[in-house]
């Protein structure tokens, strides 16, 4: 491998000093995978928890439906509610659904009250469209939004659009998944936090599928082409919607990042060579990113609660570098 080196070293040595329990690596250009490797005691076609990487691909399910004249991102989520937001002065909307701020109250991932229960009878932190603040039970709202439109699951609309691209581990019930290392050990109860289904959070999948919708992404933005987005879908999940709005606990501001329509925009990360991407984490080290400047989408699968001493900028840098 004369590319890629150095990330690749980076997972390799991750791994054997116990930073991670095991990775899959994989680098993807607007063509193909480029390089895709496993470290420790897992195959590169595991399947893994994605967290809240599901975030970003039910935005590009949302997006579909705006591109189709279904939704649009000013479209209330009392549309598909009519009961949400009795109590509340302002309108929540799509848009706000997808950044962050609509200040809907967040429960704990692992609730035992059903998420459409917990998004109807939730409190307001703050005014909708004033603040950011992250949010996992936002994306049941989405999930709404998008059941009203479309009469299909929102997990069903991933499925479709996965299977034309061949990612076709996108899946809430995987036959089998790399468990998560330390869970029993974590605040996190996993029985309860799969059975919520969440659609900001419950994803399983290969590293192959994230590596299959970031080329298809990186070649609708080299070529203009439609692929599982347009051209316009995809530059409306790009546009940056949180500047100027106070960004809270842990997102803030001094992190040097704002949020698109789902996708976290590493804009200004202080940490970061190259700040054109996008993508999104998840809670036990999934990563998934890409560098449409660069011709790049990087994706490392792992799974270990917390996460702790692992700085994934500098697996960025490596990536973009190409060395």
């Amino acid at each position: 491998m004369t590319e890629f080196t150095a990330a690749f070293d980076w997972a390799r040595r991750h791994v054997a000093d116990d930073r991670l329990p095991h990775a899959v690596l994989g680098v993807a250009d607007a063509d193909g995978i480029l390089a895709l490797d496993a470290f420790g005691p897992v195959a590169t076609e595991a399947t893994y928890p994605l967290f809240s990487i599901t975030k970003a691909l039910t935005g590009i399910t949302a997006t579909r439906a705006i591109e189709r004249g279904l939704l649009t991102p000013n479209t209330p989520l009392s549309d598909a509610l009519p009961e949400f937001g009795r109590d509340r002065d302002d309108v929540v909307r799509l848009w706000h659904l997808g950044s962050h701020s609509s200040g809907i109250s967040e429960p704990d991932l692992d609730t035992r009250v059903p998420l459409r229960t917990e998004l109807l009878t939730r409190g307001r932190d703050f005014p909708a469209g004033s603040a950011s603040r992250y949010s996992t039970l936002a994306f049941e709202g989405i999930a709404a939004l998008y059941e009203h439109a479309t009469g299909q699951t929102w997990d069903a609309g991933v499925a479709e659009w996965g299977a034309s691209i061949g990612a076709t581990g996108f899946t809430l019930d995987p036959e089998a998944y790399v468990p998560v290392d330390g869970i029993e050990l974590s605040p996190l109860d996993w029985d309860r936090f799969v059975a919520t289904r969440a659609a900001g959070a419950g994803l399983f999948a290969r590293a192959e599928d994230l590596l299959a919708t970031g080329s298809d992404l990186l070649r609708t933005h080299r070529d203009g082409t439609a692929g599982v987005l347009t051209r316009a879908g995809l530059e409306f999940m790009r546009r940056p919607v949180t500047e100027g709005m106070a960004r809270l606990d842990p997102y803030p501001a001094s992190r040097g990042q704002d949020w698109g329509f789902t996708f976290n925009l590493r804009s200004r990360g202080p940490g970061l060579l190259a700040t054109d991407g996008f993508g999104h984490g998840g809670w036990a080290g999934t990563e998934f990113h890409v560098h449409p400047d660069h011709g790049l989408a990087w994706v490392m699968l792992t799974a270990r609660a917390g996460r702790v001493g692992v700085d994934t900028d500098q697996l960025d840098n490596a990536v973009v570098s190409r060395v």
